[in-house]
């Protein structure tokens, strides 16, 4: 639990550094510049953090099922090499896919400015600017991407729906509520990243504007990441 607890941390922290810094710097200079070899740096790691954010907090869902449904398999099934091995796939497919959709998206013309509504470098406000039919390519990254995060979704659903029945069949009351109290910290990280990020990228276009998109940006960007060390420490 606690080797995938630094992995998240750093997650975190690389998450937080990527937008942040940037976005100090040009509030203290009361500029909005960034060169467009930073811009792209600031797509691929936060995309490259954001996405290794979630596929290990979908194995430290796996860590749980596995601790709270099959003990006895434990040191078997999450020893050492498997936690590395699987820490190291979440950090290799998160690095992909960062690659893949930065490639695709700075390879597409921008006819219309270079003004992005936005405190840092998002795809969606790039690809605003963008007047390329390539950005259909953009869009089957998307849709695959999309599936991906659908996958972990319901692997997470179905875990916590096993997790709870294993958890409500415990006899004693001081076992269960150890075994839920080992669960609620990382549902409640994992609760706050989804939602706040599905909100900022489904809302309703009718209710879209400048500063409401600016405030949905910080929330899924910056609250969860700064606030998954205080989770974790109660």
């Amino acid at each position: 639990m606690f080797f995938f607890l630094l992995n998240l941390a750093l997650a975190d922290l690389g998450s937080i550094c990527t937008t942040v810094p940037k976005a100090m710097h040009n509030s203290l200079w009361d500029t909005s510049n960034i060169s467009y070899t930073g811009c792209a740096a600031q797509v691929f790691f936060f995309l490259f953090f954001l996405g290794s954010e979630y596929s290990l907090l979908t194995i430290m869902c796996y860590d749980r099922y596995v601790s709270i449904c099959k003990p006895l398999h434990y040191g078997t099934l999450l020893g050492s090499r498997a936690c590395a091995h699987m820490a190291a796939a979440a950090w290799a497919s998160a690095f992909l896919n960062a690659l893949m959709h930065t490639a695709n998206t700075f390879s597409l013309p921008l006819c219309y400015g270079n003004a992005l509504g936005q405190f840092f470098c998002e795809i969606p406000q790039i690809l605003k600017l963008s007047c390329s039919n390539s950005n259909l390519r953009e869009f089957g990254l998307l849709v695959f991407s999309i599936s991906l995060s659908c996958g972990c979704f319901v692997f997470i659903v179905f875990s916590y729906v096993q997790i709870f029945r294993a958890v409500l069949r415990i006899p004693s009351e001081q076992g269960r509520h150890k075994a839920f109290s080992t669960c609620l910290p990382h549902l409640a990280v994992v609760s706050l990243f989804i939602s706040t990020a599905v909100f900022a990228h489904l809302k309703p276009p009718s209710i879209s504007s400048p500063s409401l998109d600016l405030a949905l940006s910080v929330l899924y960007s910056v609250v969860p990441p700064a606030l998954n060390p205080l989770i974790y420490s109660l």
